[in-house]
């Protein structure tokens, strides 16, 4: 397990625009390295008889096609219906 060196927390305190003080990121330090021999321990487990799980209940997506239906009027009869219409598309207010 390669340890966590304290120029590396003060690197990621940097990034995440973090002030610690020396106890801090002794503390930190000792808490991260912690976490990494915590989480290497699953690299001992023996999972050559395990199925990978995506997602552990069966649901699937409900699909449909997509079917163009044509209700008898063309492009230009429908941008007619429309209050305003600037370029051949219809003109909405702004929405901010």
């Amino acid at each position: 397990m390669a340890k966590i060196t304290k120029d590396e927390i003060i690197h990621l305190a940097d990034l995440a625009n973090l002030t610690l003080s020396e106890a801090e990121i002794e503390q930190l330090g000792g808490d991260l390295n912690n976490i990494v021999a915590y989480i290497e321990q699953l690299s001992e487990l023996d999972t050559s008889g395990v199925q990978p799980t995506y997602m552990t209940v069966d649901l699937e997506n409900v699909t449909r096609a997509d079917e163009i239906i044509d209700y008898g009027l063309g492009r230009e009869e429908l941008l007619k219906l429309a209050p305003e219409q600037a370029g051949g598309q219809i003109k909405v207010p702004k929405v901010l």
